[in-house]
């Protein structure tokens, strides 16, 4: 597939440095404006910047993460015969997650990436590995409940701290001009990347647990971490100055409170919510036509228009503002959530998801553009860990509450969740462009 960003643009005029804080490589002085190697580094695509293995490694590694809450959802259900532990189980996943994912980010802002990604990983790694050993085994409900928590506790935010390495890439390699044209390519690439492996993720999960056994899917997402992470965590963008250098300023941790920053990780946390009750309310609609195994591969119909819409972003008009398009794609999806909930076949549901998936992409890219424009000086691996996380942590805890309703109360009722969190994310949208604008971004 050929790369969003790989066309190297027009040149700009180089206007000075790359960065004013300093420039990419800590180890020596600034290379003057105007020279041949900072121009000629400042024309360069971000392909080329970033190296050519970069993107490959980047999204593989960030498959076991999209992988972990459906996957130990369909592994408990399997193994414990019950939705509700199921759903337990992954939102223990997401609360792990959201607890230590802002402190795994936060510690990659002051000790930089690779000395946090390595151990992280491994860890990671072995507990994923374990998990399938103890599931099936004689263990009691808490001790999964515990290792679920903990799988989630130590799960490698790649996605945000890939984020984090392109934008330190863009602010400090490139021409003024150029910034904000690909900064916009790069954000709708990397929501297409994350829109994507959270699709295929639930699909892998799919098919291994439908052609083998739901354990393989945790086992290899744990093969997936050990080899991919690691890679991405070794890889040379990782020794970027990315705001854990001593001489670099750092905003003050209340800036990560505001209010402008708060209603885009309200507004992502509803995308958390719209995944974990869709899937598992899929999967309890599945259970029904006897076939829950395949609820992942049918939840992968709703990434064909997600992950193109998504790319397709960077050729909006700058008109077309990132607020009113999270709100215009917003309304797409709850429509589709509302269709959902209607659907009284295996066919109807599939269309419906395919209606879904345009309206999550879009919506995305707008919502972590904006994360990224408003994150304070010095915090963004945090921004972007906290945004991951909010999606995670909305994906598990709808997946909790929505496998005791498909339990307590049947799979229509459980099917009608999707469409309420369309409408938080709507309604961040609507609290998004009532907040007062500030001069710059």
């Amino acid at each position: 597939m050929l790369h969003p960003l790989s066309k190297t643009p027009v040149p700009a005029p180089h206007a000075g440095p790359a960065n004013p804080a300093g420039p990419a490589k800590p180890a020596g002085p600034a290379t003057p404006a105007g020279s041949a190697g900072s121009t000629a580094a400042a024309d360069r695509s971000l392909v080329a910047l970033a190296g050519r293995w970069y993107f490959p490694i980047a999204f593989v590694a960030r498959l076991p993460f999209a992988m972990m809450v459906v996957g130990v959802l369909t592994l408990v259900v399997s193994a414990r015969d019950s939705v509700a532990l199921g759903g337990v189980n992954s939102a223990s996943v997401g609360i792990g997650a959201a607890v230590f994912g802002p402190m795994i980010g936060a510690a990659a802002d002051r000790f930089g990436q690779r000395r946090v990604l390595v151990p992280v990983g491994l860890v990671n790694a072995a507990l994923l590995g374990l998990f399938p050993l103890v599931v099936t085994g004689s263990a009691p409900d808490l001790a999964v409940l515990a290792m679920a928590f903990c799988i989630g506790a130590s799960a490698p935010q790649v996605a945000p701290m890939s984020r984090t390495r392109l934008v330190a890439i863009i602010r400090q390699r490139m021409a003024p001009g150029r910034r904000e044209q690909v900064t916009s390519g790069t954000m709708a690439y990397e929501s297409a990347a994350d829109e994507t492996v959270f699709i295929i993720g639930p699909f892998l999960v799919g098919i291994l647990a439908s052609a083998i056994a739901p354990w393989v899917a945790v086992a290899g997402a744990s093969a997936l971490t050990f080899v991919f992470v690691t890679a991405f965590a070794l890889h040379p963008t990782g020794k970027l100055a990315l705001g854990h250098r001593d001489d670099l300023v750092q905003a003050p941790a209340r800036e990560l409170l505001r209010p402008r920053l708060g209603v885009v990780v309200l507004g992502i946390l509803g995308i958390g919510l719209f995944f974990g009750s869709t899937l598992t309310s899929l999967t309890a609609f599945m259970e029904t036509h006897g076939e829950s195994s395949q609820a992942g591969l049918l939840y992968g119909l709703m990434g064909i228009g997600s992950a193109g819409l998504a790319l397709g972003s960077a050729a909006f008009p700058r008109r077309f503002a990132l607020g009113w398009r999270w709100l215009v794609f917003g309304v797409v999806l709850l429509g589709g959530a509302v269709a959902f909930a209607q659907a009284d076949s295996v066919l109807a549901v599939g269309v419906v998801l395919g209606v879904m998936g345009i309206g999550i992409g879009p919506t995305l890219v707008a919502q972590y553009s904006l994360g990224s424009d408003r994150s304070p000086v010095g915090r963004s691996a945090t921004t972007m860990t906290i945004l991951g996380s909010a999606v995670i942590v909305g994906q598990s805890i709808a997946s909790a509450v929505t496998g005791d309703l498909a339990e307590q109360h049947g799979t229509a009722v459980a099917m009608l969740l999707p469409a309420a969190s369309a409408a938080v994310v709507v309604l961040a949208a609507v609290a998004n462009l009532l907040l007062p604008r500030r001069p710059a971004a």
